[in-house]
Formats: structure tokens, C-alpha cells, sequence
């Protein structure tokens, strides 16, 4: 018969309970702030429901009455600079931080409105009805709320989606210098989304100072936590990542307060990170003003044991207790919380003249909708005080370097001069400069802090680089193996960095570098193949750069790396190792947004290319004898084109042809086609043609490959149909 070892983890994992003598021992000033918080709290949640019932919240009203005590009791010791981040249902934790940052972490019951109070609650109110002065100006809304100042990194509609934010920020929180944590609050529901552990094993793997805060209040919607998971003590996660986690009573906000303290003290120690779990009830539906009874899903007799368990009364009575508080001082913080409450909603709805008895917001309250679109992305103005240089203009020395040479030597400058930027990704810090050279030298010259080799978890390694580049003190340069896997961190890249400047309101950066490389013609398959450029040209808020020439790639990358928005950098296996070469210089000239370069110049068609399909262009002209004009776009997003340079071309050729590898489906030509012919239908004598490869992504054999790819010889067709179209000769 076999041996057999029962095996431990060896990681603390404990229940923590107060005691008599814990409350006892609790400082009267901290007993009282909680207090006030919980009640602060209370009455904006009731009113938030009101609202909601009367029509005036647009959207989902996720109230958190009944789990204050976690929020309270986790966050009311803690600093400004400490950071929080949390869920749809986060208006708890957000007031909690907020409270805490304008009281400096102290309440008086019996004053308990100070003129900062008010401010916070009629701000926060406001963001919550999607009125101008709003934290975000009315963008986030309920579930978006972020107040950076405070440490508030921002509320997340995405189940799971905070995680590698906060996890992020813990990294420049550390690598800063700081002793400063951050906390991600989630739910029950969340305890089983990938983002969450593969964070939880980031922050294990590096040591960082971020507490998984799990709300467990027993229900996913009207999903039992019992019919999602097999162990429904969801703090038993930490084990598995070698965490320590605490379980406690979230209706009882001291248990939180003291396991929290726990976490704390082995967070700012540099111990590493910790999970804390808090059973708590919500004691409405998942959204809006009726319990989960009125659903179906829970019982009456449930909701009323939970509600006897109220982290309110809890508070209360053990203040009562000790000699704290009496009732009717108890009845006068929350009669004080109330008419804050209603002070801010009296300042914001008024009676409607249109609909007796009914109200409406008041109307000069809503934002410009002429800001609409404003904040997806910068203004670029910070690139105004760099050199700028055209390549193909450039008289001085030059070098020789192979293309992937280019992109190390332009990584390296960079880091020599802004120790800000650091490089992460898949071996990046192995194999003589990752897969194909493009780190080069760089892990051992800058070291593990700086070149950061991480697990096979895009979601959440690039989540966390999102995350570092909000807290705006370092700027993560992110490596993605193949473009492939941009769905696998589908929502960090679009959900979380893409659209992060424009849901806040424009109130944060996230200066952050997405590398990648188009490998079609290694034979790697329909999973490693693809061209993102349509995929990225298609989501508001990121920039995309694709370089054709080393020298232009130097001038690109250091324009990226300058902004203060997400850019990818698109690179091709077929130009890493072509003979090139770059100005002998310091190589620190920006290529800035709305610099295409004219490769041909010419009368009878435009072409529009970039990466390897402008060498393939130019010589698809050569065999043809078109006159073409050919333009390698270089910036390729939206607000980046060169639509100055494209437009005086098409008024001259009246002709468009554009030329791209890739396949049909998510290519960067259909909406480029479509734009043109928006701008330019008048001087179009023909519908715009497209180079592309066909309908289904490239496979490994290479016969089929190369038929679902595009080069030369579509590039000859392309040339061939225009030709044919406009009666050239």
C-alpha cells in the first residue's frame, strides 16, 4: 500500500472574533468615527435608493446598506495615500476612503457635518446622477467613482476587473519607496474570476503591499454562493498563493478593523500581500429599492436574521455599553447624517413644473453635451518640448542596425534617461533579450526591478502595468509574446486602460506601452498570426504606432513613450532582422501623431500601408508601373492619422487603395475605408480598394499560410483592379 502524508500549506489562515475587552480597549475617537461613518453611509445609500425609485438615477443603483461595517472597519484606518479600488457595488468603500481622507481620519458624533463632509457627499451624489460636478463630471456614474487625491483609485463595473489595478499600485507603491498598501475590494462572485488569482499570485510572487478585501455577502445576483464553488470559505484562496487570510464578522466593523490592522502591519513591513475575507449581507437586491425576497432567491426569515445582525446597532449598542453613547445622542448622528444627506439632494432635484408631484434633477445641473468626447485620450501637448525629426530628412552619420537592434538600443536610451520606465513581460529578462532579441542587454544593465520576467498571465501582468501607470510615478512598457494574446487580457486592455482616462473623467493619465509583433510567415498558427491594428484603431482612448524603417521606429517609440496614453507599438518578425540603420545620435527625436511619410510620391492612386506591406507596396509598383503615390502611415488610431497628408494625396490621385497583411474579418483597412470615404467622397472617383488576406486566420501549413496572407502579389492585383476601375494606362 502506498504511503501516504498529510501535507500542510504552512500559510496563517485564521478566524478573528472580538471579544468585551477588545471593544474595551478600542480608542473611544475611533469607535465614534466609525460610527459616524456607518451612519453617513446609511443615510446616502437610502437616499441613492429613493432616488432610484423616483426615476432619477439613470442606470443601476447597487446600494451597499448592510455591508458598511466591512467598508468602515477596513478603511477608517487608513492614510490618504493608502489606495482602495473595489466593484460595481462600491459607493461604501468609496465614502469610507473619502470620509476618512477630509476628516483625517477622525469624526465627532455630535459635530459630525463639517463643511468638507458636506462637499464629499454633495460631489459623490452628484457623480452618482451623472451631473457636472461629479467627481468625473458625471461619467463614472455609480459604478466609476474615483478620487485620486483621496486614494479613491476608482470603483469597477467589470466583476474581478480592480484586482490587477490595485495590485499595480501596490508595485509603484513599493518600488516608490513607500510604505503605502492598496486594497481590492470584491465579492463572493469574484472569488472565481482569473483576474483575481492571477493577481493574488503577482502579489505573492513580488511581494506587494495590496490586501484582497472578499465581501462575501453569500450571492452573485440571486446566485448562492454554495451553487459557485465548492468551498464556500472563499479566504481559503490564499493558501493556494502561499497569502495568510483572515475570516471575520463583516456586521461587526472593530473584527474588521483589528484583521485589517493584522494585514496592515505585515503589508507596510514588506512581508508581502494578505486576504481578508468579511461575511456580510446586503440587505436589498442586487440592484434597486426591494430585497432579494421580493425576487424569489432569498427568504424573509434570511433577510431579517441578517438585518438583526445590523453593523449600525452593532456599533451602537457596544458604545452604550461601555458609556460611550446614549440613545439619544445615538439618534442625534443619525438625525445629523440625514439632513447632510437630504442637504445634498435638495441641492440637486427640484419639484418638476411639468409633472405634478414628481421630481426631476435640476436641469442646469447635466454636463456640456458638447464634452462628450473630450478626455478619451491627450492632447499630446506633452511631446511640444521634444526634438522632432523626419528620418528621411535627416543629413547627418548614420549607423548601421538591424531592425530588432533598433528596438533595443531605443529601449535602452530611454531607460538611461527616465528611470521611470520599466519593461515587463513574458522572458523579456531571458534568452539574450526575450524571443527575438528586442530586450537585449537590458535586464542585465538595469536589473530585476526594471526588467521584470513575469508568469504566463497576460490578464493580470498587464492589469497590474495599468495599474502602475495610473499611479503615474513609473511608466510600464508591457511585452506581449504574440497579439494573440490581447484576448486573454481583453478587459484590462480595452475595459480598464483603454477607456480609464475618459469613464474618470479625464481626471488620470496612464502613460503605458504595449509592444507586439505581427510573426504571419512563421508558421505559428491562427493563435499567434494576427494584425491588431483593427482590432486597437476601433477602441477610443488607445494610440498605435507601426514602424516600416528602423529610423522611423526610434523616432515612433520615443513619441510613445513620451505620451501620456496607452500606445501599442506594432512591430513585424519580417523587418527584425532586415540591414538597416539609424541616425548616429543619442537617437532621442520624437516621430509625434500626424506623421505619415510619403515613400513614393505620385498621380495615380494613394496607397496606404505601414510595417512590412510598404516594402511589399513598393515593389508591387515597380512590377506594375502604376504611378502610385505611397504613404506609410506610421500612427494609425483615429486622432493620430495624418488626415492632412492623406487628404492632399487623394485630391490629387483620386484614387485610394489600402494595403494590409492581415485577414479580412478584424482588419484596420474597414474602418479606414469607411472614414475616408466620409471625409473624401468628393474627390473620389472610385470606391476605395483593399489589399487584405482572406477570411480566416493564417494556419501552420505553409501552403495554406500563405494563401491567407497578403505580399507582393495582392499588392500587384490591388494595383491591377485600380488600374483596370480608372481607365489608367
Amino acid at each position: 500500500m502506498a504511503k501516504r502524508k498529510r501535507l500542510t500549506t504552512g500559510v496563517e489562515w485564521v478566524q478573528l472574533e472580538t471579544t468585551p475587552a477588545d471593544w474595551k480597549a478600542a480608542d473611544p475617537a475611533l469607535l465614534g468615527t466609525m460610527l459616524g461613518q456607518l451612519h453617513l453611509i446609511r443615510a446616502f445609500e437610502e437616499a441613492v435608493l429613493d432616488l432610484a425609485g423616483a426615476g432619477l438615477v439613470h442606470g443601476p443603483a447597487h446600494s451597499s446598506i448592510g455591508q458598511e461595517g466591512g467598508a468602515v472597519g477596513s478603511i477608517v484606518g487608513m492614510r490618504s495615500t493608502d489606495a482602495v479600488n473595489g466593484s460595481h457595488r462600491g459607493h461604501h468603500q468609496f465614502l469610507a476612503k473619502t470620509l476618512t481622507h477630509v476628516s483625517n481620519g477622525v469624526l465627532d458624533p455630535s459635530a459630525l457635518v463639517t463643511p468638507d463632509v458636506q462637499t464629499l457627499l454633495d460631489r459623490t451624489l452628484s457623480e452618482i446622477l451623472g451631473l457636472a460636478s461629479g467627481f468625473s463630471g458625471g461619467r463614472g456614474g455609480s459604478m466609476h467613482l474615483q478620487w485620486l487625491e483621496a486614494g479613491a483609485l476608482g470603483t469597477n463595473a467589470i466583476v474581478g476587473g480592480g484586482a490587477p489595478l490595485a495590485t499595480g499600485h501596490a508595485w509603484a507603491q513599493k518600488h516608490a519607496g513607500t510604505t503605502d498598501v492598496s486594497v481590492n475590494y470584491f465579492g463572493d462572485g469574484s472569488s472565481q474570476i482569473g483576474s483575481v488569482l492571477e493577481s493574488m499570485n503577482l502579489a505573492s510572487t513580488w511581494k506587494l503591499p495590496v490586501a484582497f478585501f472578499i465581501e462575501n455577502n453569500l450571492y452573485a445576483v440571486s446566485t448562492r454562493a454554495d451553487e459557485a464553488s465548492a468551498d464556500t470559505r472563499f479566504s481559503v484562496r490564499g493558501q493556494g498563493f502561499s497569502i495568510p487570510a483572515w475570516r471575520v464578522d463583516g456586521m461587526d466593523p472593530l473584527a474588521v478593523h483589528l484583521a485589517m490592522g493584522e494585514a496592515f502591519e505585515r503589508m507596510r513591513s514588506g512581508e508581502g500581500p494578505a486576504v481578508v475575507e468579511a461575511e456580510v449581507y446586503r440587505f436589498f437586491h442586487q440592484n434597486g429599492p426591494y430585497p432579494g425576497s421580493a425576487f424569489g432567491y432569498r427568504t424573509k426569515d434570511e433577510e431579517g436574521q441578517w438585518r438583526a445582525r445590523d453593523p449600525l446597532e452593532r456599533v451602537a449598542s457596544e458604545m452604550r455599553r461601555l458609556g460611550q453613547l446614549d440613545e439619544a445622542e445615538a439618534a442625534a448622528v443619525r438625525e445629523q447624517a440625514v439632513t447632510a444627506v437630504a442637504q445634498s439632494v435638495a441641492a440637486i432635484v427640484e419639484a418638476d413644473p411639468d409633472r405634478p408631484g414628481r421630481r426631476r434633477i435640476r436641469p442646469e445641473l447635466w454636463p456640456d453635451p458638447a464634452v462628450v468626447d473630450t478626455g478619451i485620450r491627450g492632447d499630446a501637448s506633452e511631446l511640444d518640448d521634444l526634438t522632432a525629426t523626419e528620418p528621411s530628412e535627416w543629413s547627418g552619420p548614420w549607423r548601421d542596425a538591424k531592425f530588432v537592434e533598433a528596438v533595443a538600443q531605443t529601449m535602452d536610451r530611454r531607460m538611461q534617461t527616465d528611470p521611470r520606465i520599466i519593461v515587463l513581460g513574458e522572458d523579456v529578462h531571458r534568452l539574450g533579450g526575450g524571443t527575438n532579441g528586442a530586450t537585449k542587454g537590458l535586464a542585465e544593465k538595469y536589473g530585476p526591478d526594471r526588467v521584470i520576467g513575469t508568469p504566463i498571465s497576460e490578464n493580470g501582468f498587464f492589469g497590474a502595468a495599468g495599474g502602475i501607470a495610473m499611479d503615474g510615478r513609473f511608466r510600464p512598457v508591457v511585452e506581449f509574446m504574440y497579439p494573440d494574446f490581447m484576448w486573454v487580457a481583453a478587459d484590462q486592455v480595452f475595459n480598464q486602460v483603454g477607456k480609464a482616462r475618459h469613464m474618470f473623467g479625464d481626471n488620470n493619465t496612464m502613460p503605458l506601452v504595449l509592444r507586439t509583433k505581427v510573426a504571419m510567415g512563421s508558421g505559428y498558427g491562427s493563435q499567434h498570426l494576427m494584425d491588431p491594428a483593427g482590432i486597437f484603431a476601433t477602441q477610443a482612448g488607445w494610440r498605435i504606432v507601426a514602424a516600416s524603417t528602423a529610423a522611423d521606429y526610434v523616432g515612433l517609440m520615443n513619441a510613445a513613450l513620451a505620451l501620456e496614453d496607452p500606445v501599442l507599438v506594432i512591430e513585424h518578425v519580417d523587418l527584425y532582422g532586415t540591414p538597416d540603420r539609424v541616425p548616429d545620435t543619442d537617437l532621442d527625436y520624437i516621430i509625434p501623431p500626424g506623421s505619415a511619410a510619403v515613400r513614393r510620391e505620385g498621380e495615380d492612386v494613394t496607397v496606404l500601408t505601414y510595417l512590412s506591406m510598404v516594402g511589399h507596396t513598393l515593389e508591387a509598383v515597380e512590377q506594375t508601373g502604376v504611378d502610385a503615390e505611397v504613404i506609410d502611415l506610421r500612427w494609425l488610431d483615429r486622432a493620430s492619422l495624418d488626415w492632412d497628408t492623406i487628404g492632399e494625396s487623394i485630391r490629387k490621385t483620386n484614387a485610394v487603395l489600402i494595403v494590409e497583411q492581415g485577414s479580412r474579418g478584424p482588419s484596420y483597412g474597414g474602418w479606414l475605408a469607411d472614414e475616408i470615404q466620409r471625409r473624401f467622397f468628393d474627390w473620389l472617383d472610385q470606391p476605395v480598394e483593399r489589399v487584405t488576406g482572406g477570411e480566416a486566420s493564417p494556419s501552420i501549413s505553409r501552403v495554406l499560410e500563405r494563401a491567407a496572407i497578403a505580399r507582393t502579389e495582392e499588392v500587384v492585383e490591388g494595383l491591377e483592379r485600380v488600374r483596370a476601375a480608372g481607365g489608367m494606362n
